[in-house]
């Protein structure tokens, strides 16, 4: 009798001890996401920053029109079940003036922020406005600069000739819309990004 209750403890054991260790991996690679949209990019920044203050980080921006909020910028967020603690901080820079988003990105560069998306929606006031998401490690050593350019153009044989310009300057291709500002008409913008070395 003694022997048989060994042996069927010993079956339970191997027969819980994967289990339990599925189940535990399982859980720590649950994600938890969300969804944040405004039409207002003022609101979007401090939308963002409340949920990284929770322990979400960005993972996609999209804008467009959407059937109850008409034109918004659409963003979402997320966190694993694992990690909760606040790490990161983000800043999200918007414009209809390709100019003022250049100087915008690099003074972010300087601080340490890193390019992480963008996109365009149309505002109330006509045109487009350029949407740019970058995010800064709190938990880095030191902060790192980036550098940032900004190309924008109507013609995409321009845009090959300076893209290849910023390539062979060490610049690094990050992303691309195509948007219609009040300034320059129907624009492809692109961004690209280096690292500053360190003196």
């Amino acid at each position: 009798m003694k022997r048989r209750y060994l042996i069927g403890l010993t079956l339970i054991v191997v027969l819980s001890g994967p289990w339990t260790t599925f189940t535990k991996a399982q859980s720590q690679n649950q994600q938890d996401y969300l969804l944040l949209a405004t039409n207002r990019t003022s609101t979007m920044q401090n939308e963002m920053q409340d949920a990284a203050d929770q322990g979400y980080v960005f993972a996609g921006v999209m804008g467009g029109e959407t059937s109850f909020g008409g034109q918004e910028v659409v963003v979402v967020m997320k966190r694993s079940a694992a990690d909760h603690d606040p790490r990161y901080d983000y800043q999200l820079l918007a414009t209809t003036r390709t100019s003022t988003m250049q100087r915008e990105m690099q003074e972010a560069g300087n601080a340490g922020y890193v390019y992480k998306g963008q996109t365009v929606f149309e505002t109330t006031f006509g045109g487009d406005e350029a949407v740019v998401i970058l995010e800064r490690d709190n938990e880095q050593a030191a902060v790192r600069p980036y550098q940032y350019r900004l190309l924008a153009t109507n013609r995409t044989s321009t845009m090959q000739d300076e893209l290849n310009e910023a390539g062979l300057d060490g610049f690094e291709f990050v992303g691309v819309t195509v948007s219609s500002t009040r300034f320059g008409g129907g624009e492809v913008i692109a961004i690209l990004k280096r690292a500053v070395p360190s003196n």
